[in-house]
C-alpha cells in the first residue's frame, strides 16, 4: 500500500487523463505530487489550476531537476506524450515519446523506483494479431502499428521487455479509446463522446464514416471505448498492489467492444433528442489506415485480482454529459 505521504512524479500533469489521475489523487489524500508538462498552454490551465502539488516542472526541465533531487520521488507515472495519430514528425515522436520514456524508465531502474508508463491499443495495429497483453517478445514483433504514433509507442514496449536493468515493478498501459472529462483542449484529438455531444447539441445530426469494409455495416466500427473515471481506477489499483504484481504489459479497456452507431444513440438519449445519423466517405488519406475493430482482453488484469465493474458506454456517455459537458455548454 503506498501510503498518502508518497512523492508521485506525474508527466503529463496538465493534458486529458493526467490531469484527471492527478485530481483523483488529490481526492484520495495524495499531494505530494511533482507534476510534469508544459504547463503555457492557456486552453489546458482549467485541467491543473486547482491541483494540490509539491511542484510543477516543465518537462523539458525534468531530468536536470531529477539530477539536482536525487531522493526525492517514491513512485512514477508516466503518462505524457504526444498523443496525435496523425502525427508523421517521426523524430518529434521518437523525442517527446520514445526517448522519454526510455530515460525515464533508466531512472527509476537506476534508482530503484516503480514506473508505469502508458502505451497504446494504436501499437496492435489493424488487429489481425488480435489485442492481447501476453504476447511474447517474438509474438510483439510480429505486429505492425498503422501510424508513428503507435510504433512510438510499440518500440518502447519491445525495448522495455528487452531490458536486463528494470524498475522494481513496472507496467505498461496499452490505453484504448479513452473518454471523459479534461479533453477540451485536444480539439480533433478529443474523443468521438466529445465531438458527438457538440456535433448533436449544434445541429442535432451525427455524421459518421460509412463502412468501407464488406464485413461491417455503417456505423458499426466497434471499439472499445472505456471511460477515464475506469481508467484512473486501473492505475490506482496498479500503484497501490506494485508489490503483488507481476511486472509487464497491460490492457487498459472494458473487453467489450461497441459500435460508433452504439455510442451516438447513447448520445441523443442523453439529450432526449431524435437519433439521426448521417454516414459520410471516409477519407481517402486514412482509409487504408482505419481500423474497424479493437477490443482489449483483459483476462490479464482480472487475473491479477482487478475486480472493479466498469461503466457501460451508455452509463459513461451518461455521466460524461450530464456532469460535465452540459455544465460546461451553460456557464
Amino acid at each position: 500500500m503506498l501510503d498518502a505521504s508518497a512523492k508521485i512524479l506525474l508527466t503529463g500533469a496538465a493534458g486529458f487523463i493526467g490531469s484527471f489521475f492527478a485530481s483523483s489523487l488529490n481526492q484520495s489524500g495524495y499531494e505530494n505530487l511533482i507534476l510534469v508538462d508544459d504547463f503555457s498552454p492557456a486552453s489546458k490551465v482549467e485541467n491543473h489550476q486547482n491541483l494540490d502539488f509539491l511542484y510543477k516542472i516543465h518537462r523539458e526541465q525534468l531530468f536536470d531537476w531529477l539530477e539536482s533531487n536525487e531522493g526525492a520521488i517514491d513512485y512514477i507515472i508516466h503518462l505524457g506524450a504526444r498523443t496525435d495519430t496523425s502525427e508523421f514528425d517521426e523524430k518529434l515522436l521518437n523525442e517527446l515519446n520514445t526517448n522519454y520514456t526510455k530515460k525515464l524508465w533508466e531512472y527509476a531502474s537506476d534508482n530503484q523506483i516503480p514506473f508505469i508508463y502508458a502505451s497504446s491499443a494504436a501499437t496492435y495495429g489493424d488487429g489481425s494479431h488480435g489485442f492481447s497483453d501476453q504476447l511474447n517478445r517474438e509474438e510483439l514483433e510480429k505486429i505492425s502499428p498503422l501510424n508513428p504514433y503507435g510504433w512510438s509507442k510499440h518500440v518502447v514496449d519491445i525495448w522495455a521487455l528487452d531490458q536486463r536493468k528494470k524498475p522494481p515493478f513496472w507496467a505498461g498501459l496499452k490505453f484504448f479509446n479513452v473518454y471523459g472529462p479534461h479533453e477540451n483542449h485536444k480539439n480533433r484529438m478529443a474523443s468521438v463522446v466529445y465531438h458527438a455531444f457538440h456535433q448533436i447539441k449544434e445541429t442535432g445530426k451525427m455524421k459518421l464514416f460509412k463502412s468501407h469494409n464488406p464485413k461491417f455495416k455503417d456505423g458499426e466500427q466497434l471499439r472499445d471505448f472505456i471511460y477515464v473515471k475506469d481508467l484512473v481506477k486501473i492505475i490506482k489499483f496498479m500503484m497501490q498492489n506494485s508489490t503483488s504484481l507481476n511486472s509487464g504489459i497491460y490492457n487498459v479497456g472494458t473487453g467489450n467492444a461497441r459500435s460508433f452507431k452504439d455510442l451516438s444513440e447513447a448520445v441523443f438519449k442523453t439529450l432526449n433528442l431524435k437519433t439521426e445519423i448521417i454516414y459520410i466517405d471516409t477519407p481517402q488519406d486514412i482509409r487504408d489506415k482505419y481500423q474497424y475493430f479493437t477490443e482489449a482482453e483483459m483476462e490479464k488484469l482480472k487475473n491479477a485480482g482487478y475486480k472493479e465493474k466498469f461503466y457501460s458506454l451508455e452509463e459513461g456517455v451518461n455521466d460524461y454529459i450530464k456532469n460535465y459537458l452540459l455544465k460546461e455548454a451553460n456557464n
